[in-house]
Formats: structure tokens, sequence, C-alpha cells
């Protein structure tokens, strides 16, 4: 039996599915809060899936709930893969709704599913938060300044829970990828050298490693994941 719960947002994508094989191998009971039941969805060993809205307060609130709710496995660990890439075109051409639909996408959720998983990993006696943003919060590129943006404020707000929560034996780190090789990346980019960038299994096993007791020591870092990208 798991002793140990974690909550991955997210859980259903290319990096998502990794993210939940490596907590299952590692003996953590996972909760996969999805915003629809989809094929895939059935139960299974160690995995938890429910349907519920992120960007909601009150979907948030629920999916927390779940994960906090076996006394046996307390919640010790979330995990923020949530998000989305638009390209948005220069400033000027963007609109302010496909602005903030990138903000809302990959920021909103962070906070909603964080803030309520804090006072539950609290209470747990410590535990850890994962936040994943991208290369492109540190390194800027045109026409999406939009994501941009948002994954700089993901950034941003892991730092901010780090240094919050410390007192608390909360800690948090964020992973930056650069090109993730999904099918989704590669059928957006046919001629690109997939050899280049980063498999989901390799991030989430520095993922992995963020939220276990073996990283104790570490809250508050910026951890590049760019494979040869």
């Amino acid at each position: 039996m798991a002793e140990r719960s974690v909550l991955v947002t997210g859980g259903a994508g290319g990096l998502g599915g990794a993210a939940v094989a490596a907590f299952v191998e590692a003996g953590w009971r996972v909760v996969v809060p999805e915003r629809e039941a989809r094929p895939g969805s059935e139960p299974a060993a160690g995995v938890l899936r429910l349907v519920a809205d992120l960007s909601d307060p009150a979907g948030a609130t629920r999916a927390v709930e779940a994960a906090a709710g076996d006394p046996a496995a307390p919640l010790r660990a979330m995990v923020n893969l949530v998000g989305g890439y638009a390209s948005e075109g220069l400033v000027h051409e963007t609109p302010i709704e496909v602005f903030e639909r990138m903000l809302t996408v990959n920021l909103r959720p962070t906070y909603l599913v964080t803030q309520a998983a804090l006072p539950h990993l609290v209470a747990a006696g410590g535990g850890a938060v994962v936040c994943v943003s991208a290369r492109a919060a540190v390194a800027p590129f045109a026409g999406a300044a939009g994501y941009v943006t948002a994954k700089a404020g993901v950034l941003a707000f892991a730092n901010a829970v780090a240094v919050e929560y410390r007192p608390r034996n909360v800690r948090c780190n964020t992973v930056l990828p650069s090109v993730i090789d999904t099918p989704a990346n590669r059928a957006a980019q046919p001629d690109a050298d997939h050899s280049r960038w980063v498999a989901p299994a390799e991030i989430a096993s520095v993922i992995r490693f963020l939220a276990s007791e073996e990283s104790a020591p570490t809250s508050g870092a910026t951890v590049p994941v760019y494979g040869r990208a």
C-alpha cells in the first residue's frame, strides 16, 4: 500500500503520463484530475482519476481534497503540469483576449491548485510543490508574448511559494523544459532534429526527485531540463 500521495495536474498529457508512471513506479498514490473523462481514464493500480476544472476554485479544491483524502497516504507532493502554448504573433498583433488566455491556461490553475494544497502539505508535516515553467521564461522568443509572460509568472509564483513556506517545511521548485519530445510537438515541427529534444521520461525523473525526500535540502531551485535543444 502507498504511504504518500501526490497530485499531478495535466497528468493526461505527454509529460503528464510519464510523470504519473514515474510516481507509480516509486510507490506513490497518484491522483490525476482531468477536465473531462477520456479513454484510458479507467482506474489503474496506484492511480485515482477524477473530473475537475482546475481553472475554477471549487474544482481545484475538489481535486486537492481527493488527493488528501486517504489518511494512510497523506498528501506530500503536488506537481503543476497543466498548461498550453499558442503562437500569437508580435505584441502589437496580439489581441488582449489571446494574451489573457495564456495566463488563464498556464498560471491560473497553478495558483489555484497550489493554494488549495498548501494547507494539507503543512498539516502533513511538510512536502513539496513542483511547477513546470519553460525555457522561454528566461530566454524568450518572438511571437509568443502571452506564453512567455505566463511561464515567467509560473516561475515567479513558485519562487514566492518557496520563500513563504520554507518555515513550514514545504519546498517549491521549478523545472524549465525546452522542447519536449511528444507526438504533438513532432507533428508541429516535422523537420526539426527530434534527437535534440528532451524525452518526457527524462523530465519526469527530475520531477519525481524534486517531489521526494531525496531533494529535501532544495527549495527555490530553477532546474533546466533542455536535453540538447
